[in-house]
Order: C-alpha cells, then structure tokens, then sequence
C-alpha cells in the first residue's frame, strides 16, 4: 500500500505546485509545538524581566538576585572590527514556510514573568539546556560592554527590542536561511532606541549586499553584532527591523513582504505556514480538504498561560469539501490517549470511491452526484531521531468503504497494516502501531475518552477540522529519542543501560505541560475558530 497522502491510481486530486525543499515535515504536523519551545526560548527571547531595563515594566521572570558572577565578563578589548564585507546573494529568493505572529509582546512578555514552571524550568538542566551558549551573550550588561544602557543585554532585548508586535519567521530554500527570522514591521521608538544602543557596544563589522536574493535591486547592510563570543546578525530600513542568526535569513527578511501584523482583540500569537514549502503531501492535503493559503492556528493568554483560540481560514473556491460534525466516540474510543498529535476532518467524499466516481469528484467544478461525509483522522507520534520507524495511522470511519480503500493505496513503497476497530478502518505504519490502537478500543489501555474532560468535551463540540497536540507527550518523548540518538556511538552500540537523573527529570517535568486543542468549523466561505484544552 502507499502512505495515505499519496493521490489513488487513477483519481488524482487536483494538480499542486511542485515540492519546495523547506523544514522538516514535522514541523507542520506539530505546529503547536514550536510554540511551547517559543514559551521555554522565552528564558532569553521574551522572558526575563528587570527593574533595571527601561520598556513597557512587569514583574521579572526571574526574581531575587542573579546567580552565579555578577556579569558575563564580556567587555570590550582593543579596537573593534569593523570591516563589511560583500555578500554573495542567494540567486533565488526563499519564501516563508512557516511564522510566528506575536500581536501583543507585552501581554505575553507578562505572562511568561508569571507561570511558575517556566520560572522553575529555568534554573533546571533543561531550561539551561535549552538557553545553551546564549546566556553570556544575553547575561551581560550594559556595563560590562560599558555601552549607553543598564542591565542585561536580554531585558535589553525583551523590554524594548521586542516591545513592537514582530513576526519570527522559517524561510523554505537555502540551509542558510533557515535559522529564524525576527521581523519588526513597524519599529517604534523603544525598538529603535535599543537597536542603536546594542549596535553602539556589540558592532563588529558586518555584510553588504547589491540586491534581494533573485534579483530586486537595493542595497542592504547587514550588522554583525558579537557579545561573549556569540553573534547575532542585524539590520534595520526605514519600515522594519530584522534579527537572525545568519546574514542571509536577514537578508531574506528585508526583501520579503511587509507582513501585516493585525488579529482579534482574543488572540494574541498566530502560527501561519505555506503549504508550498513542504512538499506535495501537505499541498495534497490542503487541496483535498479545500483550505485555501492563509490558514492560521490562534492563540490567546489567558492568565500565564497560552490557550488555544482555534484553526482560521478561508476555503478554496467552489463546492465546500468540509462538513461540520462531533467527533464520534468511537473514534475517541480508539485513539490512545498518550498520542501526541491528532488531526481530524469531516471529509465530503463522492458516495463510492470508485475510480470512476473519485475522477468526477476531483473536477475542478467539484463533479456531480452524492456525497457523503467521512470521519477521517490521522495519529502520529513524532521521533527525534530519523532512524527510528515512522508511528502513524490512519482511521476511516466508515467500515463500508474498507474494500475501496484497500484498492485505492495498493501498491506504492510504503506499506500499511490495516485493521477494523471500533467501526473504523485502521491504516497503520507498523504491526506494534496497529496493536496499540486495538488495545485502546478494547479499553486495555487509556484512550481518548479518558481524557481530561475539557479536552472530551472540546472534541465532541461540532467541528471541520480538529487538531489536538498532547504538548507534554510529545516534547517528553522527542527528549528521550535526541538522548539516545546522541548516546550511540555507533549502529551496532548497545542501548544505555540506564538514562541520567536530569533527562528523566526533564521528561517528568515536560510531561506535565497541557493538552493543546484547536478546532475551525466551517461557516460560508470560511472556518469559525474555536480552541479547547486541559
């Protein structure tokens, strides 16, 4: 059998643009977890808070004195570097594959000053795990590098730099620009003043370059900014400001289009993509279920805490392929209720599914005849390392279409184990992922419907598309599997015997992070957001 994005022989969906290399695919399925890292990244992006630092004032994320020395040491010595350099312009530009809006930086700059796991998580191994070599770049001070400001370079950067809605963006394309972007597109005078006042102490020369890449004219300086042997790269126009870790990602962000940073009064972060930039699967998915580009996953704070708001969107034009409806318990019943990320839609398919009646379907007129809705979900569970075997499975919620299915992904180099459980045909990667979702429809292991009763509830509400992420499975089990990815030597070492107190520590405390759920439900020509949780 083929995997169950691969388009049935005969019955092509329509037509996508060819594949763009970008991110990696998880990333798109896990969307919402680039938000939690964005939570913990807070530790030295967003986070900490001082009385010290000018900006928009708060509570400080981390309260009481500094530990350890006073300062980072990293004081100016001898005369700074200031050469620029001609940069060689990529020949083509890359587009954005996936952002991160942020509407209202102070309200969640307060929020992450007030959740208490953050602030613990920070003086853990795995908050100082996450922060890495960065804590003396952001741990100095403005008299350290004897500049025109006090404090920390981070509540520098956190109060001020970032005080003005900004969009972090991953550019598709060139390896080079795919460290994130920060986007400023309408710098204010705190972001402006602080720029001049990191760039006064940390310049040390930089890059020029003639052009955008794929060759709009202009010419552009990219600052090279080093503090404590960290660099971070720089530039700023007339209408916005960019910050990365490589000159070309800022140049990317210069050249790209202005993004309009505008969202309801409830949401307060968004999580947009392009389709385009993760190959034909995704853009087959997006086609098939009629979403046109611009979907976006909401997000509010609500307290300290970061809440779903829901999946907004327009649809393609033409006969809606979406319906509206609960999610079946037995379709609860039979996903286990460890599983990180779910997606689900009510999918308009043509009564059969025979080639014939899929070829009338996928017209682009929309085809002729009866319809009927099918509950479709996937399952998948993420691994940190591509070694390990793929856990997914398809679940098709009506058992009368089991022939058709198996004729439709016949063949391929993927190969499927498939089952009927709980009134659904189960499409699975593996014996042991098949098995799993057995057990969890004969109640042997916990399921969906044991789960925490918001997030039931929030399930069984009617809706389009359903995507659900448990933050604290997935980001827990991407620990262990980057542990013991690191921890072999080789392909014949044997596995570790035991795993240190501070990785299980971690995963303990990740495993306690909540159960993230976002639903559109389709409304006219667009999808209503709606958001649930634990």
């Amino acid at each position: 059998m083929t995997s169950p994005s691969s388009p049935p022989p005969g019955a092509p969906p329509p037509a996508a643009p060819p594949p763009r290399r970008g991110p990696p695919k998880a990333m798109l399925i896990g969307l919402v977890a680039v938000l939690v890292g964005a939570a913990i990244a807070g530790a030295f992006v967003l986070g900490r808070r001082s009385g010290t630092s000018g900006g928009s004032g708060g509570a400080p994320l981390v309260t009481g004195p500094r530990e350890g020395p006073p300062s980072a040491g990293a004081e100016v010595e001898g005369m700074p570097d200031t050469q620029v350099a001609t940069m060689e312009v990529p020949g083509t530009a890359a587009p954005p594959a996936i952002w991160v809006d942020v509407h209202r930086p102070g309200k969640v700059r307060e929020a992450m000053a007030g959740n208490t796991w953050l602030k613990e998580q920070l003086g853990k191994p795995l908050g100082q795990g996450f922060v890495g070599g960065w804590a003396a770049f952001f741990g100095s001070t403005g008299e350290d590098l004897k500049g025109q400001f006090k404090g920390a370079v981070l509540d520098l950067v956190a109060n001020q730099l970032l005080d003005a809605p900004f969009r972090m963006v991953w550019f598709a394309g060139d390896a080079r620009a795919s460290t994130p972007a920060f986007i400023i597109p309408a710098p204010g005078t705190a972001s402006t003043s602080a720029f001049e006042a990191l760039d006064g102490v940390a310049n040390r020369g930089g890059m020029s370059a003639s052009s955008c890449p794929g060759g709009a004219a202009g010419t552009y300086e990219m600052k090279r900014w080093l503090v404590a042997e960290q660099t971070l790269w720089a530039a700023r126009t007339e209408d916005r400001m960019v910050l990365a870790r490589h000159p070309v990602a800022v140049l990317h962000g210069l050249c790209a289009a202005l993004p309009e940073l505008k969202a309801a009064d409830t949401v307060d972060v968004e999580l947009g993509f392009d389709p385009d930039a993760y190959g034909r699967e995704v853009q087959l998915l997006t086609h098939v279920v009629g979403l046109a580009p611009g979907a976006r996953l909401q997000f509010g704070v609500e307290g300290n805490k970061l809440v779903g708001r829901g999946i907004a969107g327009q649809l393609m034009e033409g006969p809606a392929r979406l319906d509206a409806a609960p999610l079946s318990d037995d379709l609860l019943k039979l996903v286990p209720e460890e599983t990180p990320v779910m997606l689900a839609v009510q999918l308009k398919l043509p009564e059969s599914l025979g080639e014939d009646s899929l070829k009338e379907f996928w017209k682009e007129d929309g085809g002729k005849g009866p319809t009927r809705t099918r509950q479709v979900a996937l399952v998948w569970t993420p691994r940190g390392d591509s070694a390990l075997p793929i856990e997914m499975a398809v679940l098709w919620g009506r058992t009368e279409d089991e022939a058709a299915l198996r004729q439709l992904f016949s063949g391929g180099y993927n190969r499927l184990v498939t089952g009927t459980f709980c009134n659904h045909v189960v499409m699975a990667s593996n014996d042991a992922e098949l098995e799993r979702l057995r057990k969890a429809c004969e109640g042997k292991t916990p399921n969906m419907l044991n789960a925490a009763g918001p997030v039931v509830a929030g399930l069984r509400a009617p809706t389009s598309v359903a995507f659900g992420v448990n933050t604290g499975r997935l980001l827990s089990g991407l620990t262990m599997d980057g542990f013991l990815s690191e921890s072999r030597v080789g392909r014949n070492a044997p596995m570790p015997k035991s795993v240190p107190p501070e990785i299980e520590a971690a995963r303990r405390d990740l495993e306690s992070l909540p159960y993230l759920g976002l639903r559109g439900t389709v409304q006219g020509d667009s999808l209503v957001p709606g958001g649930f949780g634990s």
